[in-house]
């Protein structure tokens, strides 16, 4: 870590001595295609990302997430890997991955790499090999099955990009499994040799000086060896924050193809080589619409599996009321008493959540500030800061294979991954000077990020100092949570660490409410972004109250 040590020390450099900062950090995520080109091929890379990490320095958040940069045929942008080793020219070489790692640590700024370990791309040579080599030595590094007498897939497994799990292969005359698309394979973790080469991998990133990981789809690595359908799942008890009503995959309750127990032995394995780096961290991606928060105390507790994980409580598009967000804390405080969460409201993969909530600028800075509030560490999404809404991305124009394929009716994931807008007086937002692999929105030039420098009460002021106020109160980062009161309209929260407690009041409606403050010498944050006061006996609509008081 290259941080001049000075009598006025940054607080990143704070952190970067700290074996537990992730506990409470601030995770911005990259979508590097998205981000910055460099190049004008119309497509973000790794030395756009280095221009452009000033921005995230001066948001004051603690590491970046950077989804997957790895060599890729791209059907799923990244996600199918085709080598872990070594970066997609499109996003450029190893060597602009050093030069980001080390810039990064200038700046006091985490780095953090999306790893897919449950699956690779059909064009990765492991795959080939296994395929190709019906008795080699990777035989059996994929999921290889029969088909049925009657020549059909060997159980109910469903894809989450919608028909069956299983792809007929003729050449080895036996179906694979593929939870996503049928060009990326799932890896048998119940081989011995894929979890040493999969770790193999890790230790590589780590000794080339990343910081963690964010591991997709965290709660896939396993199936069940004995291939058991999946049983129904009630119409009740359907949703679709994992995949969209137009999939049938959440009528199943998936019990066998994901959510393993053998799970937790192989994520004890992955701990103990991170340990060897005591500042590393990781969070894991919990991809389940019924059991997340109960999977996300598994893999976090104890200290021995990973560090936080997040599932889809707060991605989902149920609308966050008080009660809602109450009981989405208190379940996850009851069940994962000693783990940890990292909250997230949008990511690359569901709608910008100021559309999906349909959010009016005081709602997004209310709801940002409630994020900020909670237990545990915090993911935002390139953009959030700037109050990105949905873009809407012609069908002629799409990217994503899951939107061309539910086309109407659901219209994929490329309108949250549209370019950054940088400058409002360039079509291009100053992403490219090329054309866009995605489009430009041009309603979101209005926010761009020159633009909003220039303006002292915007969105993107309003986070930088609420992102600078959680930094000041240890008990919103790493203290413990009470949820003294609420309902539809409202929430408080009180958070305590040491001899501390921070009130957090919040207004989440359109009407003032009464301001009830529990007992306690409560002393108003003035350094908060917001002007509640403790003397006041009512909140403003989507106001919030920031107080301390002894513990």
């Amino acid at each position: 870590m290259n941080v001049l040590m000075t009598d006025q020390q940054p607080q990143h450099a704070v952190l970067a001595a700290d074996p537990d900062w992730w506990r409470g950090a601030v995770i911005y995520q990259i979508y590097p295609r998205s981000f910055q080109d460099s190049n004008n091929d119309g497509i973000g890379d790794l030395s756009g990302i280095i221009h452009r990490l000033g921005h995230i320095a001066d948001l004051g958040v603690d590491a970046i997430w950077i989804s997957p940069f790895f060599k890729s045929p791209m059907k799923d942008f990244g996600y199918d890997v085709s080598d872990y080793r070594d970066v997609d020219p499109m996003f450029g070489s190893l060597g602009d991955f050093d030069a980001l790692i080390e810039r990064a640590h200038e700046l006091g700024i985490k780095v953090l790499i999306d790893l897919v370990l449950s699956h690779t791309s059909d064009e990765h040579p492991w795959f080939k090999d296994s395929r190709d080599n019906h008795d080699g030595a990777r035989r059996d590094w994929y999921v290889w099955a029969d088909a049925k007498p009657d020549g059909t897939p060997p159980n109910n497994w469903l894809s989450i990009f919608g028909g069956s799990a299983w792809e007929w292969d003729g050449g080895r005359m036996q179906y694979y499994l593929h939870n996503f698309l049928t060009s990326q394979p799932d890896l048998n973790l119940h081989s011995p040799d894929v979890q040493d080469a999969l770790l193999d991998v890790v230790r590589f990133w780590l000794n080339r000086g990343v910081d963690g990981f964010r591991l997709d789809t965290i709660n896939f690595y396993f199936h069940d060896d004995k291939l058991r359908d999946n049983p129904a799942l009630p119409p009740e008890d359907r949703n679709d924050t994992i995949a969209p009503s137009v999939n049938p995959y959440n009528w199943q309750d998936h019990l066998h193809d994901k959510n393993r127990p053998e799970n937790l032995a192989f994520l004890k394995r992955f701990r103990a080589v991170l340990d060897e780096f005591p500042a590393a961290t990781s969070v894991g991606e919990v991809g389940d619409a019924q059991r997340g928060l109960e999977i996300q105390a598994e893999y976090t507790s104890g200290g021995d599996k990973v560090h936080m994980c997040y599932d889809f409580a707060f991605l989902s598009n149920a609308y966050p009321t008080g009660t809602r967000v109450a009981n989405v804390l208190e379940k996850f405080e009851r069940v994962a008493s000693d783990g940890w969460a990292c909250w997230a409201y949008s990511n690359h993969d569901v709608v910008r959540h100021t559309s999906r909530w349909n959010l009016s600028d005081p709602a997004q800075r209310a709801y940002a500030a409630l994020l900020m509030a909670m237990r545990g560490s915090v993911c935002l999404y390139q953009g959030e800061e700037l109050g990105l809404t949905e873009a809407y991305v012609p069908f002629e124009e799409l990217q994503d294979p899951y939107g061309i394929r539910f086309w109407p009716k659901f219209k994929g994931r490329d309108g949250c991954r549209t370019p950054i807008p940088w400058v409002q007086d360039n079509r291009n937002g100053g992403f490219s000077g090329g054309k866009p692999w995605l489009p430009m929105a041009m309603e979101h030039l209005e926010k761009a990020v020159a633009k909003q420098e220039q303006e002292p009460e915007g969105m993107l002021a309003f986070y930088r100092a609420m992102i600078a106020f959680r930094a000041t109160q240890p008990a919103l980062s790493k203290g413990t949570l009470q949820v003294a009161a609420h309902d539809d309209n409202s929430i408080t929260l009180i958070r305590t660490h040491d001899d501390t407690r921070v009130l957090c009041a919040l207004n989440l409606s359109d009407d003032a409410i009464p301001l009830m403050i529990p007992e306690g010498d409560w002393t108003t944050c003035t350094d908060a972004p917001f002007s509640a006061d403790t003397t006041d006996t009512h909140l403003a609509p989507w106001q919030a109250l920031f107080a301390t008081a002894p513990a």
